[in-house]
């Protein structure tokens, strides 16, 4: 016991994504049956995101199943769900945990947990205010029709709209996994696909040459029309109010009639300024999840040292939101015994589905690791690679080898030394 306990009566969990539901499933699991709040942004629940840019936008899983998702981890929780309260401001002082929103309500809690996610980053200068915007809560729109970002599940659904409404030439702009993904998806749909990557390859600046030749390879054969190490310049209307084309860095231009951004996202900060918390490319957390007194943070949102690999990190995956936010639940309980509870050491962990390939991903390599081939051919779609640093292994990546990526991940969550990881 290295504090005084906390009494918790009441803890508020802002936001009601995978992480946040995630710890309110944990708090009740582990017995605490005080006042649980969530308080969500959105007018509507969120849905799973994973489904968004593949089964919700193919048409094969109904949008009710990919919210259901979510929901079903707190069916008959006992949780106070408060939507459409965006937070305006906080004040997380000690034994003063204070909640502002744009609809004027407040709240007060004894712990908090932060798990706000992130928000996709537009070009700048492309979003407009709405009708509907406010000094106090300004809200947004892209300037020309027909151009998408994948965060929400409205977003798959308007983007599902246009690329149904053909004929269609759909140019996303980045070659991430997000991006890959609809790209494939919108293949499988007849739709012709311009792919654009500043990189030289995809993927190359996290994960080398080998994989980004072969993720390359992977769509040209699927018809793709991949543009390399060129970025977006500008965003083209067509008919009035619409897409009609982007023009590229090296002064080509692509007709389009609809667009998809893959440019990444920036955790959802605004709201913290003067919180008492420090931010800085996400709330700023011990190895325990613990960001200030009281409070916690979960998911995207969260930059927290990783013990395991021995730097801070911030990571956007699935399955890190769902054991995060069990971790800061947890220790969150622990704060109110008097515990500064465990560190939070996990090996990061994500999947993409792309065509006929799944791919998997463990660990947390860096651009300037080895890269050594450890199983099967990239030509034959069906192998594995291991990242390494002096004597550790950094990660492991895998295609259509989902055996050796989850053995990976087992080894490494023991000890990231490379011998134990690859025997």
């Amino acid at each position: 016991m290295s504090s005084d306990p906390i009494d918790l009566d009441r803890i508020v969990i802002v936001g009601a994504s995978l992480a946040g539901l995630t710890a309110a499933a944990t708090f009740r699991a582990q017995g605490w049956d005080g006042d649980l709040v969530v308080v969500e942004a959105s007018a509507t629940m969120p849905s799973d995101r994973p489904p968004l840019s593949k089964q919700v936008l193919a048409g094969t899983l109904e949008p009710a199943a990919a919210i259901s998702a979510l929901t079903d981890r707190i069916d008959g929780l006992d949780v106070d769900i408060r939507l459409d309260h965006r937070v305006a401001g906080a004040g997380f002082a000690a034994d003063d945990l204070r909640l502002k929103f744009f609809n004027d309500h407040e709240i007060t809690a004894d712990g908090v947990v932060i798990a706000t996610g992130s928000a996709a980053r537009w070009p700048a200068g492309f979003l407009v205010e709405t009708e509907d915007s406010t000094a106090n809560e300004p809200k947004y729109r892209p300037r020309l029709a027909g151009v998408h970002v994948i965060r929400t599940l409205d977003d798959s659904l308007a983007l599902k709209a246009d690329l149904d409404s053909g004929p269609n030439r759909l140019v996303v702009i980045g070659a991430g996994f997000i991006g890959a993904e609809v790209a494939a998806t919108a293949r499988a749909a007849g739709v012709d696909v311009t792919m654009v990557e500043y990189a030289p390859l995809p993927l190359a600046r996290v994960l080398g040459g080998m994989v980004g030749e072969f993720v390359a390879d992977l769509h040209r054969d699927n018809g793709v029309d991949l543009r390399l190490g060129v970025g977006l310049d500008e965003i083209v209307e067509g008919a009035p109010g619409r897409v009609g084309a982007v023009t590229l860095t090296d002064g080509s231009r692509i007709d389009a009639d609809v667009v998809v951004l893959g440019l990444g996202a920036a955790p959802e900060l605004d709201w913290l300024g003067g919180s008492g918390l420090v931010v800085d490319n996400g709330v700023v957390c011990d190895e325990t999840l613990w960001a200030g007194p009281g409070v916690v943070a979960a998911g995207d949102v969260a930059s927290w040292v990783n013990t395991l690999f021995g730097e801070r990190m911030r990571v956007e995956h699935w399955e890190n939101a769902i054991e995060q936010g069990e971790a800061a639940a947890k220790r969150l309980l622990a704060a109110g015994e008097g515990s500064d509870g465990e560190p939070f050491a996990s090996v990061p962990w994500f999947w993409s589905d792309q065509y006929d390939c799944k791919i998997q991903m463990a660990g947390r390599p860096a651009a300037d690791d080895e890269i050594v081939l450890i199983d099967g051919d990239p030509a034959d779609r069906r192998f594995a690679v291991a990242f390494r640093r002096g004597d550790r292994c950094t990660g492991v990546f895998a295609a259509n080898r989902p055996r050796i990526a989850v053995v990976a991940r087992m080894r490494m969550a023991e000890s990231l030394d490379w011998s134990h990881v690859v025997p």
